[in-house]
C-alpha cells in the first residue's frame, strides 16, 4: 500500500537523508560511549563508568527512534559500519585514551551530533514534517543536555 502521509517522496527522501547522518552519528556516538564505559580507568572510574552506561542506553534507544523515523517516510535506514562510517561526522577512537580525553571526545561528538540535529530540524521544517523536527527537536535537547553535563567535569 502506497505512502500518503502529506509529504512528497522527493521531500521525504530529502528529510530522510537527513535523518541518515543523525542515525550514523548516533550510532558512532554510542559506539563510542560504549567503548569508554568498558574501558574507562583513573580518579573517576565509578562516576565516569555509571554515567557513560546510562548514556549509552539513551543513544541506542534514540538510534532506534531515529531508525523507525525513517522507516515512518516509507525510506529504508542505513545499518551497517560501512554506511555508517560514511555518513557520520563523529572521529572514531581506536585506541584507550585517559578519561579526560574520553569525556572531551564525547563533548565533541555530543556537539557534532546536535549540530546535525539541527540541520535536520531545517530540512523537516523545510517540508512541513513537524513529526520529525519534534523528535528531533529532542534529540538536540538531549545532546545539548548531555554536552553541558560532559563539559562541566573538564572545569
Amino acid at each position: 500500500m502506497a505512502i500518503d502521509i502529506g509529504i512528497a517522496k522527493k521531500d521525504r527522501e530529502a528529510v530522510a537523508k537527513q535523518l541518515a547522518r543523525l542515525l550514523a552519528d548516533t550510532y558512532s556516538l554510542y559506539l563510542k560511549t560504549h567503548n569508554f564505559h568498558w574501558n574507562v580507568t583513573g580518579p573517576q572510574f565509578n562516576s565516569l563508568h555509571a554515567m557513560f552506561e546510562t548514556q549509552y542506553n539513551a543513544l541506542w534507544l534514540a538510534a532506534d527512534e531515529v531508525a523507525e523515523r525513517i522507516r515512518i517516510l516509507d525510506i529504508f535506514a542505513p545499518g551497517s559500519y560501512s554506511q555508517f562510517a560514511k555518513l557520520t561526522s563523529i572521529k572514531e577512537e581506536a585506541g584507550v585514551p585517559e578519561w579526560k580525553e574520553m569525556v572531551a571526545q564525547l563533548v565533541e561528538g555530543h556537539e557534532i551530533a546536535a549540530a546535525t540535529s539541527r540541520d535536520t530540524i531545517k530540512a523537516a521544517e523545510a517540508v512541513g514534517d513537524e513529526g520529525t523536527a519534534d523528535m528531533v527537536t529532542g534529540r538536540l535537547k538531549d545532546h545539548e543536555k548531555t554536552a553541558w553535563m560532559l563539559r562541566s567535569l573538564l572545569k
